[in-house]
């Protein structure tokens, strides 16, 4: 039987969610809150499999709340319940100890799905979400000037903190030869300085 436990601050959605798991009979609904204050106060004295979780509370930010859940409670699995986000928000709340992210325009199949991944202890992620990372990153790519495979290893060597020498030394090439990709990145990719570009290749990963 999965302990399944809400928090959210919408009665519509909380209405919604036990008519739609409250006939499942592998499924037992362990209550719920309408803020992160009361989850963690239920969780002092019961115990839950999953934690439903929205992504706005009024009273503790959602990572916050995942984190500190994660914390004193490491056996419970939290599966985020929200709308689509940007990819850096949910890479936050996985970080933090999320097991799961399922957008709340997905039907049944999907969210029994997703309940029972995380309940196996294997991470979810709705299609919807995969999709809108997928076309985001499509899109960054699209933004910037190609990079030639000898500027990417450069950018690479930057962002580990080498110098123009030391990044020399390991491609071969000559001190003068690596200085002049260097400027060519900032020309390429319109940023002032070093640490300009490595942010800039951060954010849009050119890393990975």
């Amino acid at each position: 039987m999965i302990r399944l436990y809400f928090v959210n601050n919408h009665p519509l959605i909380l209405e919604g969610l036990h008519s739609l798991l409250g006939p499942e009979h592998d499924i037992l609904l362990a209550g719920y809150a309408r803020s992160g204050c009361g989850c963690l106060k239920f969780l002092l004295h019961n115990t839950v499999d999953i934690i439903m979780l929205d992504t706005c509370l009024p009273d503790i930010d959602s990572v916050e709340l995942c984190a500190n859940i994660k914390m004193y409670y490491p056996n419970v699995s939290m599966l985020i319940l929200g709308a689509l986000r940007e990819e850096k928000f949910i890479s936050e709340l996985f970080h933090c100890g999320a097991s799961g992210y399922i957008v709340n325009t997905a039907d049944k199949d999907e969210l029994l799905c997703a309940i029972h991944t995380v309940y196996t202890g294997d991470n979810y992620l709705s299609p919807a979400i995969k999709q809108a990372m997928k076309s985001e990153r499509e899109g960054i790519q699209k933004n910037f000037p190609p990079l030639t495979r000898r500027e990417k290893e450069v950018l690479c060597l930057i962002s580990e903190g080498n110098t123009n020498t030391e990044i020399a030394g390991k491609l071969f090439i000559s001190a003068d030869t690596v200085n002049s990709h260097r400027k060519k990145l900032l020309a390429k990719l319109e940023v002032k300085n070093t640490a300009m570009l490595i942010k800039y290749a951060v954010d849009n990963k050119l890393l990975v």
